[in-house]
């Protein structure tokens, strides 16, 4: 395919200059910018965009189709969830045929025996280009169903209710919500967070009473600062419910009484800045995850009459410097902790009266996590389990015995053999002597470590969100083919524990970039990749590392996969008016302050692209995304076309009805993947697609 063929889309350049601390920057496509998404002349440039990947693609629209009818040919049709009890009642999700959305069905008993649909989320996303259901919630009589749902991809919802004994919808319907409801005991009453059209951040707390109309709901709670986000809960008790406030670096919940439809919040303790805390309430007693004198966390508890005097909480789990302490799940008689430690997770189950027992797993790396648990007087636990080789396992667990009954296991149609599959975790040396993990799977018949594979690096590292290895079928379409998968644990996660995160954000970020630069180095030098066959991947903000490793080692990649990208990090968090710049100063810095500015210059994808060649580069984003908008993969794009030195693909598609999270459904976001692998399959066959 030669870029020749067709004329790439160049943009009209626009200059417009950004002042800030005595610092000029100028913007010549600053105009792409478009809050409406109507603009004439923004919409035709994406269709060009469009228009021109679609062309350059062609010769390898065959080899795509191929991809997406592997994957696709994986997936078992017809399937169905493992039934949870919940109340008097056993519920499932199932999916059918050809059908793009789950149906949600209940029973009396877990054989579903005489099975009731609840909801077909096919026929409500019929006549929608895109559908997303938020929350599914049944009232605490198990009467009605509340449910939110959003047809726009900018994660703005409408809620819903569903009468379950006469199948009738009710005349409520609550607009421009987060998309979480919290019933009330006496199954007439829900909270909900409304949120800002503009930033698209939630700052209100309203209480809505069946049958009347949403104008006259009450707003119970307003938070004035732009840094925090707003979420709902309810304790596992069902005494209270819980507003959850939470920045990036401070934590804070507040309570109503869920027995009281008049209930005013109530302030626990006091919000303190840098105190991040879980909390949750069981038998009278809170439990309290902080980090208050504890990087890594402790467990704390507290009643009624303490918990407002956090020097008078009780500690029940230590603070420990290898161990983090991420989450806790409580049930009438035990809870159990999930803690991580060398970047693997497990659980520890604790009697209230203070014996304890671990959990433990084979694979060298994988993924677990606690599953659905709705019943506090449950005698089990069920967990979900998943590596690299292993697909993806529903257990049981006897909390008195530790004894794991598997429910279900992810069923993978064709010839998928785990055992064909190799996977291992290795370490590689930061710049600074830090020890980086990298997890690694590979079909053993392919692959050889000498220097001869192609090898797909993927990674993220923001927010603390730690990318476990776990089991994806799709992968397998590289597999098959030669490719080497890794995930480059980097810093600004938290795989090895809190100060692995903040090791990675803020004056630190450039530890991201460069771990994952390096990390692809040693690759190469370790024989898993061959030097002319690496590429790479990332999303959201891992489209950020993306954007970084391009200008900074662009000569490390054959081609890079850069989806819903967050590259203009100077411009957009210097405009409170764009949806999260605010709640975002902890993670970035505010470059409001000069230091800050200087930190975010440094290493800004848009504000650093150079004359220089770069690889073959696929961009892809959604024309309503809320997360990260549209108009910096578009103004990347277009700054890149203006200095690249080289020939390689600069490809750019826009999906005209999606957000954030692509194209809705289980079978069409599928097409996504098959792409970015044919463009990287096709580049390894001939590095000159």
């Amino acid at each position: 395919m030669s870029q020749s063929i067709i004329t790439a889309p160049i943009a009209n350049q626009k200059a417009h200059t950004l002042s800030h601390h005595g610092h000029d920057r100028i913007d010549n496509y600053y105009w792409m910018r478009d809050d409406e998404r109507q603009a004439p002349e923004v919409i035709a440039h994406l269709e060009a965009e469009n228009r021109y990947c679609e062309a350059m693609l062609e010769p390898s629209k065959a080899l795509q189709q191929q991809v997406f009818a592997e994957l696709k040919a994986r997936i078992v049709k017809d399937d169905s969830s493992v039934p949870v009890k919940d109340g008097q009642y056993w519920y499932v999700s199932e999916v059918a045929g050809d059908n793009e959305y789950p149906s949600f069905c209940r029973a009396d008993n877990a054989e579903m025996v005489n099975k009731v649909l609840l909801l077909d989320v096919n026929q409500l996303a019929a006549g929608h280009d895109f559908y997303d259901l938020g929350e599914l919630l049944v009232s605490p009589n198990e009467e009605i169903l509340a449910y939110s749902e959003d047809t726009d991809s900018r994660r703005i919802y409408t809620v819903k209710f569903k009468d379950l004994n006469t199948g009738a919808l009710l005349a409520d319907e609550l607009h421009n919500t987060e998309g979480q409801v919290v019933w009330a005991n006496d199954n007439q009453t829900v909270y909900y967070v409304k949120k800002d059209l503009q930033t698209l951040l939630g700052s209100q707390v309203y209480r809505h009473t069946l049958g009347s109309p949403q104008s006259d709901d009450e707003l119970v709670y307003e938070e004035e600062d732009k840094q925090f986000f707003l979420g709902l809960g309810k304790s596992r008790d069902e005494t209270q419910i819980f507003i959850y406030l939470s920045a990036t670096e401070t934590t804070d919940v507040l309570v109503l009484a869920a027995d009281d439809s008049k209930a005013e919040v109530k302030r626990l303790f006091a919000r303190q800045t840098g105190h991040e805390f879980g909390l949750e309430r069981i038998h009278g007693q809170y439990f309290i995850l902080t980090n208050l004198e504890a990087k890594n966390f402790r467990l704390m508890t507290a009643d009624d009459n303490t918990i407002a005097t956090p020097h008078l909480w009780q500690e029940r789990i230590a603070h420990r410097d290898a161990v983090l302490l991420e989450g806790i799940e409580l049930f009438n008689d035990q809870f159990v902790m999930t803690e991580r430690e060398k970047g693997q997770t497990r659980f520890v189950v604790h009697s209230y009266q203070g014996d304890s027992f671990q959990l433990n797993f084979n694979d060298d790396c994988y993924y677990a996590g606690i599953g659905l648990n709705p019943e506090a007087a449950s005698a089990v636990v069920r967990i979900s389990y998943s590596s690299l080789t292993t697909p993806f396992s529903i257990f049981d667990v006897d909390l008195v015995t530790g004894q794991k009954t598997l429910r279900k296991q992810q069923q993978v149609l064709g010839e998928f053999n785990s055992k064909d599959y190799g996977s291992e975790r290795i370490y590689v040396s930061a710049l600074d002597g830090a020890e980086i993990p990298v997890s690694l799977v590979y079909k053993k018949s392919l692959f050889q470590q000498d220097g001869t594979n192609p090898l797909l690096q993927y990674g993220y590292g923001a927010y603390g969100i730690t990318l476990d290895p776990s089991f994806s079928s799709s992968v397998l379409s590289l597999l098959d083919r030669g490719f080497v998968y890794a995930i480059a644990h980097v810093r600004g996660s938290e795989m090895l524990g809190r100060q692995w995160y903040e090791q990675g954000k803020k004056a630190h970020k450039q530890n991201t970039f460069s771990d994952f630069i390096t990390v692809t180095r040693a690759l190469v030098a370790k024989g898993y990749g061959a030097k002319d066959k690496i590429f790479a991947s990332g999303g959201s903000a891992g489209g950020l590392l993306m954007g970084a490793i391009v200008n900074q080692a662009p000569e490390l990649y054959c081609g890079v996969g850069v989806h819903v990208p967050f590259l203009d990090v100077l411009t957009t968090m210097l405009d409170e008016s764009i949806p999260l710049t605010t709640n975002e100063y902890d993670e970035w810095g505010n470059p409001n302050y000069p230091e800050d500015y200087k930190t975010i210059l440094a290493y800004s994808p848009y504000d650093n692209i150079k004359v220089q060649a770069y690889p073959n580069i696929l961009v892809t984003t959604g024309l309503h995304d809320s997360q990260v908008q549209y108009w910096e993969p578009m103004k990347w794009v277009a700054k890149l076309r203006a200095h690249k030195t080289d020939d390689n693909l600069l490809l750019f598609k826009t999906d005209m009805d999606a957000g954030h999270g692509g194209a809705s459904g289980r079978f069409k976001s599928l097409e996504e993947k098959a792409l970015e692998f044919a463009f990287f399959i096709q580049l390894a066959n001939s590095n000159n697609v």
